[in-house]
């Protein structure tokens, strides 16, 4: 494929089909009078406050409306860069305990500072919103701080912090609220004892047990944090397996990973009631399919069961914005919902709820409200769990394949036989990947190990271009580095590797 050919797709966002209802193309043209925006975004996470930068990039007058009163959302805020920030953290304090002696690096003693690891977290977030805000000033967005709902499909009253109120106008407004905490029957968040993510990334003492609620990606990384730090972790899953979307193969090499950190699962378990009892927190549990209760004890619990599309108070009703079952905002394949003038991107919509698919999606959509072409594909949003190793993903499962019928090959190598890997002693992972047999068109990536979530672009941008195996096992990598383990198992996809 030609190099820019992503770009000159005609009508290049691609959606899966069953998310789309509306497929006619809206236009409303660009605003002239001063007090009206051409795009008026409603959001300043990842997708908002990118859409709102890109849209003013094209020439766009903007103005993005942000209830929290500081920009980036919940990723930026309460999400993905704290939890870094402390998965980092922990991550150098466990290496100083159980590593460093190895490698020639003694001390007599090494203590958790808590109070100074979350101010690193939080002087991280603070730099990064305020960078975000003088990405702003350079582009000439306007930046309204507060609340805003729908006075009709062109009119959004917000609610400013300040405690006042201003009226927004706009020929095309863009919601981009994203996605909350998904609460559980009968359980209420405190944010101390009953914790969201967001209260596990401001716990002001180590607990002696965290029960994780959730099996998930958020679950295992904050279980991991604590670990880590001293905590003794037990996750509880209704299903039968820990993080279900991932590759089977590599989810079982995953979990023993994560138990040999001394965490505990207890699988196919429902949790049927939490109750705050003095200091610490009881769980009344059973199993998945039914039978005898037991319980168990923390100090806190952490709810970790999903996120739920956020548009209370918006106003959707008043201007007849449709949604399905679950809450999200119906789109086409232009983020025009049913409502002329009236777009949504990211968690709000069908669709992985990433940080960086939003981004994708703000891009695209205001492209297309310019008159331009956007483009994402679905399928090759590549997904990381940041735990230790990490886990990245892009493509297919060997399940899905496997469930489309299509002939296919594997090619698996393992860490241990990368030199890289073996030099810095984490050697722990593998990187399996699929091809469809008679073509050998690479249909998915899976990796597992130290900075997974570096190594796996090279594999986005594999498939998004119909790259072969072949194509990667053929391409020179530096040695010694961990991505030499991703061409060795390309190339024991169509042939056989080198070091193995």
């Amino acid at each position: 494929m030609a190099i820019g050919s992503l770009a000159r797709r005609k009508a290049s966002t691609i959606l899966s089909s069953r998310y789309l209802k509306y497929s006619f193309s809206l236009s409303r043209g660009f605003a002239s009078g001063s007090d009206e925006n051409d795009v008026v975004v409603i959001g300043g996470g990842p997708g908002g406050y990118v859409a709102a930068i890109k849209a003013a990039q094209l020439g766009l007058k903007t103005t993005c409306i942000e209830k929290r009163g500081t920009l980036g959302g919940t990723c930026l805020n309460v999400g993905c860069i704290p939890s870094k920030a402390l998965l980092h953290s922990s991550h150098m304090y466990h290496e100083a305990q159980h590593s460093f002696a190895s490698h020639g690096v003694k001390f007599s003693s090494v203590e958790v500072d808590l109070p100074a690891m979350m101010a690193q977290k939080d002087k991280a977030v603070a730099g990064l919103t305020r960078g975000i805000e003088g990405l702003f000033k350079k582009n000439k967005v306007n930046y309204v701080k507060g609340y805003g709902k729908f006075l009709s499909p062109s009119e959004v009253s917000v609610d400013t912090v300040e405690g006042g109120n201003t009226i927004v106008k706009g020929k095309n407004i863009i919601i981009a609220t994203g996605s909350d905490v998904k609460s559980l029957p009968g359980l209420t968040i405190d944010e101390k004892r009953i914790v969201s993510s967001t209260g596990a990334l401001a716990l002001t003492e180590i607990p002696k047990k965290l029960v994780v609620i959730g099996a998930g990606y958020i679950g295992l990384e904050m279980g991991s944090v604590w670990g880590r730090l001293g905590s003794e972790v037990t996750v509880v899953e209704f299903a039968s397996d820990i993080v279900p979307t991932m590759d089977g193969e590599v989810r079982k090499q995953f979990q023993r990973s994560l138990e040999k950190q001394k965490m505990k699962f207890m699988l196919k378990t429902k949790v049927v009631s939490v109750d705050t009892v003095g200091d610490s927190v009881k769980l009344t549990l059973e199993p998945a399919a039914g039978g005898e209760q037991t319980t168990l004890e923390a100090d806190v619990v952490l709810v970790s069961a999903g996120r739920v599309p956020f548009t209370s108070g918006l106003g959707l009703d008043k201007i007849g914005v449709e949604t399905d079952k679950a809450g999200r905002i119906l789109v086409n394949e232009r983020f025009a919902s049913n409502v002329p003038g009236v777009y949504a991107i990211g968690d709000v919509i069908p669709g992985p709820m990433l940080a960086h698919k939003a981004e994708e999606d703000g891009v695209a959509c205001v492209e297309f409200i310019a008159g331009k072409e956007g483009h994402v594909d679905y399928d090759l949003v590549p997904g990381v769990c940041y735990t230790h190793p990490e886990v990245a993903s892009v493509g297919k499962t060997e399940e899905q394949v496997k469930a489309l019928g299509v002939d296919y090959r594997v090619g698996k190598f393992p860490f241990l036989a990368n030199s890289r890997a073996k030099a810095i002693d984490d050697a722990e992972g593998i990187v399996k990947v699929i091809a469809e047999k008679g073509t050998d068109k690479i249909l998915g990536v899976h990796i597992m190990s130290s900075n997974a979530g570096e190594l796996i672009h090279e594999a986005v941008l594999a498939l998004n271009y119909g790259a072969s195996s072949e194509d990667i096992a053929r391409t020179c990598h530096a040695h010694p580095t961990m991505s030499e383990a991703l061409k060795e198992a390309a190339m024991a996809t169509y042939d056989k590797p080198i070091h193995m």
